[in-house]
């Protein structure tokens, strides 16, 4: 027969399995990465929640504007220990007390760490960070 297309008898003696291992590893590599993404969140925030009825939900609102300087419900204050104060006394008033820190892009990061940091010292959990949404383009 021309063209060399005997048929081969006899055992195999041994099989490729290297696109199966490719495959394999690729699909391992797959599963690490979406694991990882799955389980720890990018930035976790405690938003309040939007409820429907007469629940009233007492806020506590940290405005950090570019100066560094610190607002508490629109009151200017002197510095962090005073925020500390003002943070225990409202947490006493209110044990399900919500504090919203609305800081200024401009703002340093320590700056803004360091009024969160008043806060837990002052006992409050619950904190979330004011945004504005991205604007939609038509």
């Amino acid at each position: 027969m021309a063209g060399g297309a005997t048929p081969r008898r006899g055992i195999i003696a041994g099989i490729n399995v290297t696109p199966l291992v490719d495959i394999t590893l690729v699909l391992l590599v797959v599963f690490i990465v979406t694991a990882r993404v799955v389980v720890t969140p990018a930035v976790p925030l405690d938003l309040p929640r939007a409820s429907e009825g007469r629940d009233l939900q007492v806020v506590f609102s940290v405005v950090v504007p570019t100066d560094g300087r610190v607002l508490v419900n629109g009151v200017p204050l002197a510095d962090d220990a005073v925020l500390e104060e003002r943070a225990r006394a409202a947490l006493a008033d209110d044990a399900e007390l919500r504090a919203v820190i609305q800081a200024d892009g401009a703002v340093p990061h320590r700056r803004v760490i360091a009024v969160l940091d008043a806060l837990k010292r002052a006992g409050v959990t619950r904190i979330a960070f004011g945004a504005l949404p991205d604007e939609v383009s038509p």
